[in-house]
């Protein structure tokens, strides 16, 4: 068999790698429960409430309260697929670069498919401009920001939350006088799409946001990290060789589910052009 050296092993774990390095809006979300995402399960994120904090005067302070169960479920619903052939299996794997760089454009397209599956769930956000504002200076794009930063904040979403506004890049191009360049001591971040540091978030632009009205409105998003929960990974990676042709084969199965889990650190900021 042309493929009988398949490193299935190997081509999984890269895939997996670059999925890290290339899904932005995977990247920027709770992933402990990463590795747990086998298709049609779910994963429970354990939650529990706040205790009542009272004052202490030296008497009794009464009987334990019992605190809410706060748990949700993320549910693995998400199934992406690859499925491309090419002349030789184990002729390809021994091409330096080849491999990679086949590899590489099935795990963009599924990047970019996760992308904008996980900026689809926008509307589950605590907070919303619920109407679109029309960003055409830096002043109306600063003022569209600052409604979402603020309503962050005001859920006690402070800086140390790592607050990311992801846009779409016109409205990127109208703030970026204001935005703060990273410097070169921040190349992971840099790799991960963050643009700079504006008002004390981080920032990123990206043509994978939902879009409504026939893509005239941008559905940009200002979150924390702890917003949406996220678990995915990379079920199989397979050489094969169709049965009605003459050539080698390979099929990936990627699966995953993201859920909003803390939308009062989530705000939905939609904005046009004009």
């Amino acid at each position: 068999m042309a493929y009988g050296n398949f490193k299935a092993t190997v081509w999984s774990k890269y895939i997996q790698h670059e999925l890290t390095q290339k899904a932005i809006a995977a990247d920027w979300c709770n992933k402990k429960f990463e590795g747990d995402a086998k298709h049609n399960e779910r994963v429970k994120i354990l939650g529990v409430g706040k205790p009542t904090i009272g004052s202490y005067n030296g008497s009794s302070i009464g009987t334990p309260e019992t605190l809410e169960d706060s748990s949700v479920y993320l549910a693995i619903n998400q199934a992406d697929y690859f499925n491309f052939m090419v002349d030789d299996v184990d002729r390809a794997q021994a091409q330096p670069g080849l491999m990679e760089a086949l590899m590489s454009e099935a795990t963009d397209a599924m990047a970019e498919k996760a992308d904008k599956y996980i900026y689809g769930l926008v509307s589950d956000a605590g907070g919303t401009n619920s109407s679109a504002a029309a960003v055409t200076s830096a002043a109306t794009a600063r003022s569209a920001i600052h409604l979402g930063i603020l309503y962050l904040r005001e859920n006690n979403a402070d800086h140390s939350s790592q607050i990311v506004l992801e846009l779409p890049w016109f409205v990127y191009n109208y703030l970026k006088q204001d935005v703060i360049e990273l410097d070169t001591s921040n190349s992971a971040l840099i790799k991960k799409g963050i643009l700079g540091m504006y008002d004390g978030c981080y920032v990123r632009a990206t043509n994978n946001l939902k879009t409504s009205s026939a893509g005239a409105n941008w559905h940009a998003v200002i979150r924390t990290k702890e917003a949406v929960a996220y678990a995915d990974g990379i079920d199989k990676v397979e050489a094969f060789r169709p049965e009605t042709l003459f050539s080698d084969a390979v099929k990936g199965l990627h699966t995953y589910g993201a859920k909003v889990v803390r939308p009062k650190e989530m705000y939905e900021m939609i904005v046009k052009k004009s």
